[in-house]
């Protein structure tokens, strides 16, 4: 009996230890913490030494916030950081068989907390965002969205700079607006990674982070200086913000282009070569998907078009005019870019790429993401290393930029006065007096996208201000492709190109005498 209680009570003990086994292997020490702080908000980082498991809670006093990790200690060299942002600062200690780390926060700070999983250079991590009072997380955590490779596991945030909302676009504190005739085209540019993601890694130890940053800010410098053009940058600093937040921030800013910086890597130190990528149609039908399914997406205007208040047909339908007006520009610009990398060295594949980068998603706005080079290249990271090839790198975007803009110059913009202005023709004109008012407000001036023709389509439908010619037999418009509403600062000519049909076939289905086109008018695009 003895012997059996014996037994009894070392097959207990042995349950008991096998018990908490997993509960030793599942702790994990707190190594290390960093912070960086972004214009929208500010984000602390704990290290640890394996999965954890934690609670955040509310600390005695305001502008307290708690960690408490279970079964974890302070690793003996752990340092707390410094204050940025929102943080002020931290103390760490034990409570109980928990890692007790208390912050320091603003007040008003709305506190967000989650864990990571290692990726790139990184263990685990346990995350707390700090998001200033009343305002909301700005964008998906990157991890967790579906990201195909290492260009979008990156994500970054918008220049502190204040900007004051004029006719539809943004302006710098002091710079009066320009004419509407003659708006600057907008240029949006991510430097890819930065705060926690360094992004790949050279092997001297270059980051993409820092050189994704350098060659933006020197693409952005060259953008202020030309004539008709202006940069806004989605980060200008080391801090990190979510994937979709970029192209939200280019959408926000009304950007006529968006050019995502990167430095490829690859486990073969051989590979070398830019390249430049744009969305696959893969990507473009998930979008499209998503955008029809959110009703806070469908609020949003798509090409200055509200989708919310359209039925799914037609929204479907805008959308999928929109999506491939910015496909298509996407593309014609990837071209120019490349062409213009190529005239630096070698590209890498030597045709324009495509993929399902998160960043190249937005449904409205010409997106290409652009390999500077492979950092993995030792001879590629020496040269991204001199401030000279990052010039010459930003002069090459640039120039396919630049080239893009000339040749299919957006509506209303100072690219379309001039083209206007080489061929001869005039911009489009006011109404008379007795149909606009000269002292009214100018609208704000669109980006010449389809989607806003087909709205314009829809109500120049309903209005009936200009029906297209009648037939004898058939249908009334079987010999017309589109229907299109003249804007501020277009050209006939401009018009012609946009729907690639030549300007005497567009004035001869609308009955033109001359090259002058006034705002408000619907003019018929013929089918050929």
């Amino acid at each position: 009996m003895r012997g059996i209680t014996s037994k009894l009570g070392l097959i207990a003990c042995v349950t008991a230890v096998a018990a908490m086994a997993p509960a030793a292997s599942h702790a994990a020490d707190v190594k290390a913490a960093r912070v960086w702080a972004g214009p929208e908000y500010t984000r602390v980082v704990f290290d640890l030494s394996g999965p954890a498991t934690y609670k955040m809670s509310q600390g005695d006093t305001p502008g307290s916030v708690v960690l408490d990790i279970a079964g974890s200690a302070i690793a003996g060299d752990f340092a707390a950081p410094g204050g940025q942002g929102l943080f002020k600062s931290m103390t760490a200690g034990k409570q109980g068989a928990a890692a007790r780390m208390v912050a320091t926060v603003d007040p008003k700070a709305k506190p967000k907390s989650f864990l990571l999983k290692p990726a790139g250079d990184y263990g685990y991590r346990l995350v707390l965002d700090l998001y200033p009072g009343g305002q909301s997380d700005p964008g998906d955590n990157p991890v967790t969205d579906d990201a195909p490779s290492i260009a979008d596991a990156s994500a970054d945030a918008p220049v502190a700079t204040p900007v004051r909302a004029t006719r539809g676009k943004t302006v710098p504190p002091g710079k009066p607006p320009l004419l509407a005739a003659e708006r600057k085209v907008v240029v949006a540019i991510d430097a890819g990674h930065g705060g926690e993601d360094p992004g790949a890694r050279g092997a001297t130890g270059l980051r993409e982070k820092d050189v994704t940053l350098q060659v933006a800010r020197e693409l952005a410098d060259q953008i202020n200086r030309q004539p008709g053009m202006q940069a806004v940058l989605t980060r200008n600093g080391d801090y990190f913000i979510p994937l979709k937040r970029r192209y939200q921030i280019a959408r926000e800013h009304n950007a006529d282009m968006f050019v995502s910086i990167h430095a490829d890597a690859f486990k073969n130190s051989d590979a070398k070569g830019s390249s430049v990528w744009v969305l696959s149609p893969r990507g473009k039908t998930s979008e499209a998907a998503r955008w029809l399914a959110d009703r806070e997406n469908r609020a949003d205007l798509v090409g200055g078009v509200s989708l919310d208040d359209k039925d799914d047909t037609l929204a479907a339908v805008l959308l999928d005019l929109q999506q491939g007006y910015a496909m298509q520009a996407s593309e014609s610009i990837a071209g120019n870019v490349l062409k213009a990398l190529g005239r630096l060295g070698p590209t890498h594949r030597g045709y324009v790429e495509r993929a399902n980068f998160v960043v190249l998603r937005s449904p409205d706005v010409p997106s290409i993401l652009v390999e500077t080079a492979f950092i993995t290249n030792p001879d590629e990271e020496r040269r991204l290393r001199d401030d000279g090839h990052r010039r010459s790198l930003a002069t090459a975007v640039l120039g396919g930029v630049r080239n893009y803009f000339e040749s299919m110059p957006p509506p209303g913009t100072w690219f379309a006065a001039q083209a206007a202005r080489r061929n001869g023709t005039s911009v489009a004109s006011a109404a008379p007096a007795a149909a606009q008012d000269d002292d009214a407000p100018a609208a704000p001036p669109p980006r010449a996208t389809p989607p806003k023709k087909a709205a314009d389509k829809v109500v120049a439908k309903a209005d009936k201000p200009a029906p297209a010619p009648a037939k004898p037999s058939g249908r009334a418009d079987d010999n017309v492709r589109d229907v299109h509403r003249v804007n501020r600062g277009e050209t006939l000519t401009g018009i012609a190109q946009q729907y690639g049909v030549s300007v005497g076939a567009l004035k001869m289905a609308n009955k033109m005498t001359d090259n002058n086109v006034r705002i408000g008018t619907v003019m018929v695009i013929p089918s050929g």
